[in-house]
């Protein structure tokens, strides 16, 4: 199991950097780096697929594992794809920060950023390979658990992306704090089904064996999510844009996990 392991690792590994590195020259030609989240959420598709057609586990999981990861990569990166190309020219404000940041070096510095994108792709994408190289004839009870915590996570995540653009199509919203639907119970609801949904394929990897090692998944993903990429970017910009109301909003509001609203004073 263990070379079949590395042997598949390395596979994805060398899939995930060239896709990587032609993302980075249509970034580079376009003149938006936007296009690498598009890219590292529908590049888990195909990366599944190639567990799911060379591992040697059990069919009916590797079918499972694979229809699962492609549901919600292709859900999530359709649904950047549009955000981005709303965007085009004008490229995203961390990504138009970095670069300003970098200067001369702008480009090459993405290079590297892009592969690490890659790295972090394969990284995460171990617990679909455990799952892909499971023997077990059989669909176990935490399989059938994590599929549940899946269902729950992507609804919630579609769920609070529809109700985001729906409120930026008002135009009257413009300067306003969506606070629609799950948006009133937290001031991330889309970060956090995110996150829930790499609890379920934690979950899921947990009937295999070294499935317990998979933990690290949601942990990196949380971390990112609070404390690097996720809530401190998109708060500092808000907080920018939307001034007291989104102070408001952040004393009033719960920032990660969907709960009841304070009142304002406190």
């Amino acid at each position: 199991m263990l070379h079949e392991l590395v042997i598949l690792i390395l596979l994805g590994w060398a899939f995930s950097f060239a896709l990587m590195t032609l993302i980075w020259f249509i970034s580079v030609r376009i003149k938006n780096a936007g296009v690498v989240d598009i890219a590292w959420s529908l590049g888990f598709t195909p990366v599944a697929l190639l567990y799911a057609i060379f591992a040697s586990g059990y069919a009916p999981r590797r079918r499972l594992v694979f229809t699962l990861v492609a549901i919600w990569s292709l859900r999530l990166g359709t649904y950047l794809y549009f955000r981005v190309v709303c965007h085009h020219p004008n490229e995203d404000r961390r990504y138009a920060q970095l670069r300003a940041e970098w200067g001369a070096k702008a480009n090459w510095k993405m290079f590297v950023f892009f592969q690490l994108q890659a790295a972090l792709l394969v990284l995460l994408s171990l617990p679909f390979l455990i799952a892909c190289l499971n023997p077990q004839p059989e669909i176990n009870w935490l399989e059938r658990l994590g599929a549940v915590v899946w269902f729950v996570a992507v609804v919630g995540e579609s769920l609070s992306d529809h109700q985001l653009k729906q409120f930026k199509k008002i135009h009257a919203n413009k300067d306003e704090v969506c606070q629609a639907g799950l948006w009133h119970f937290s001031r991330h609801p889309n970060y956090f089904f995110e996150w829930l949904i790499w609890v379920a394929f934690w979950i899921f990897a947990l009937g295999s064996p070294l499935g317990c090692a998979m933990i690290y998944c949601p942990a990196l993903m949380l971390y990112f999510l609070i404390r690097v990429t996720g809530i401190p970017m998109t708060e500092a910009l808000a907080v920018k844009t939307k001034g007291e109301k989104y102070r408001t909003y952040q004393r009033t509001t719960s920032q990660f996990v969907p709960w009841f609203t304070k009142a304002a004073g406190k």
